[in-house]
């Protein structure tokens, strides 16, 4: 039996008929609404993300199959945070506190697609890829954190895998973010205010330089304007006609 496969990247639980699945889908023939219906019953639980799929088309049947992969680790921690993006200076500006069980949650829906040997190995790949989204975890910085997991501080809590966060923890992860944002609040102020001073400046040497619209450019310091009416001064001075060459003289 010979086998078609369309692979796409669609919204979770909002797959739609149109492009990329309709398009690919249209020449095999297949019913593309019982299509649609099951991708999205397949990654309702990845509602706001995008999640990579790939439908397994029988060209003869016209039966399907759905495989779902899983987001991105960045797509799952912004989830998991609630927020829309990333740090853009994430050394400085942290935008989230992930708590060591979300980081498990994580670390288990993608360690079959990450190279990490152990739930371990992959719970430190989740942490490297928050760090570089200005994400905590547990109040600290990738480095940091990573020192307490080899010291074995969390073995006993990755090896249960639990990946419920109580409330009293939140409160303190939220704590712990908005300590390292004040710790940061000055720093961020002179960046800011220094970016607006060199955006002002290099505003106002814009303008200075560009003429007004219409007119000439004004003359350089010390220059005369032209006379109206005068005549242009000759760019080269003519060069003096060349003596002709004298003539032999021969002894008689």
């Amino acid at each position: 039996m010979a086998k078609e496969t369309v692979e796409a990247l669609v919204d979770g639980g909002k797959a739609t008929a149109g492009p990329p699945i309709g398009n690919s889908l249209g020449p095999l023939k297949v019913n593309i609404g019982q299509v649609v219906a099951e991708i999205n019953k397949k990654t309702a639980a990845f509602a706001g993300m995008k999640v990579p799929i790939k439908v397994i088309v029988d060209t003869e049947t016209k039966a399907f199959e759905i495989t779902v992969g899983t987001p991105p680790a960045s797509g799952l921690i912004l989830k998991e945070l609630n927020i829309k993006s990333g740090s853009g200076i994430p050394n400085k500006l942290k935008v989230g506190n992930l708590a060591m069980e979300e980081c498990i949650k994580i670390a288990k829906m993608k360690q079959d697609s990450l190279s990490a040997g152990s739930l371990k190995a992959a719970v430190k790949t989740i942490i490297g890829s928050g760090n570089a989204m200005g994400v905590l975890v547990e109040g600290k910085i990738a480095r940091d954190i990573n020192v307490d997991i080899d010291k074995g501080v969390y073995d006993k809590l990755i090896q249960s895998e639990k990946t419920e966060v109580t409330k009293e923890k939140r409160s303190q992860l939220a704590e712990q973010l908005a300590e390292m944002q004040k710790k940061f609040s000055g720093e961020l102020a002179k960046m800011e205010a220094a970016k607006k001073e060199k955006d002002a400046a290099a505003a106002a040497k814009k303008t200075a330089v560009a003429p007004a619209a219409g007119t000439a450019a004004a003359p350089a310091a010390g220059a005369k304007a032209a006379t109206p009416g005068a005549k242009a001064a000759p760019t080269a001075a003519k060069a003096a006609p060349a003596k002709p060459a004298a003539k032999p003289t021969t002894k008689k």
